[in-house]
């Protein structure tokens, strides 16, 4: 392939991308799958067939590529054939692999109070950011992008800016994490990023918010699975087993459907209990004790 095609290709696909808002990582990860289909037909990817399209899709198969991957390719290249291309016969040609998705792992209260006083020092500022990831529900690049003013302490909310989907929300504030946070800026005094990294111009990264938080599962005697995540999940779950509303716990959570916050619902235990089922609703016959 020639470089003049693949740049006029890349220039055109990145100006639909950016037309239509995507992030720059959602950008970054498309433009790198488009390249890999294109390693594999060995010429510009506009020459494609629905043949190739198949071939290139069993091969993934083939080479064990997982289906969250696979799924995530086919989107770059729905998006490659019917926008940049405007070639929609051949993004039907693309499968969408279905695959069970594992019920999120959870943590008891207890252990969530434990993970969170095993926060490595100095200082409160891993603490108050696994604090965050709990008391919120936030996702652990929501945490880390935080500023000093989008903590509202007036309204009790705290403003998530571009959240996933490039979406502004507002998560809960309880008092608790409000005195927990005051403590944390009288120690930083930060006038930008609510949690600053080494260069006080940048914010922590999630893969060091991600560190802390095996460092302080280790600590705590949990297990390696558990990730800022695993707060977020276990925020949800809580919620739903103290009686809030699934929809309300949508919006908190920053939800686009209902159904992916119903997950929660098959993790709650405690609501599961409660539950009557409806063969105690019945009146049975009482059957007479034998002669």
């Amino acid at each position: 392939m020639s470089e003049k095609p693949i740049s006029d290709l890349r220039r055109r696909m990145i100006a639909d991308m950016t037309v239509r808002s995507f992030s720059d990582k959602t950008q970054h990860d498309y433009i790198r799958h488009i390249e890999t289909f294109a390693r594999f037909l060995g010429r510009s990817p506009d020459t494609a067939s629905g043949d190739d399209i198949r071939r290139f899709q069993l091969a993934q198969v083939e080479q064990g590529v997982q289906p969250p991957k696979m799924n995530t390719q086919a989107s770059a290249l729905r998006f490659f054939f019917t926008i940049t291309l405007g070639r929609a016969d051949l993004a039907h040609q693309l499968a969408r692999t279905h695959y069970p998705r594992k019920l999120p792992r959870v943590l008891a209260r207890e252990q969530v109070a434990r993970l969170i006083e095993a926060a490595p020092g100095p200082g409160l500022k891993y603490k108050t950011a696994l604090s965050i990831a709990y008391g919120a529900g936030l996702r652990g690049g929501e945490v880390v992008m935080l500023r000093i003013g989008d903590i509202d302490s007036k309204r009790m909310l705290i403003r998530v800016e571009l959240g996933k989907g490039r979406k502004d929300r507002h998560a809960m504030l309880s008092p608790q994490l409000l005195s927990l946070l005051r403590a944390w800026w009288l120690q930083c005094r930060s006038r930008g990023w609510l949690f600053p990294g080494q260069d006080s111009l940048r914010p922590i990264t999630v893969r060091q918010l991600n560190r802390v938080c095996h460092m302080a599962a280790e600590a705590a005697g949990l297990g390696s699975w558990v990730t800022p995540h695993t707060l977020r999940h276990s925020f949800a779950t809580h919620l739903l087993e103290s009686d809030i509303d699934v929809r309300v716990i949508q919006v908190l959570l920053g939800h686009a459907k209902l159904d992916t916050t119903a997950r929660y619902t098959h993790v709650a235990t405690n609501v599961l209990r409660t539950v009557l089922s409806p063969l105690d609703r019945l009146t049975l016959p009482t059957e007479s004790p034998p002669a």
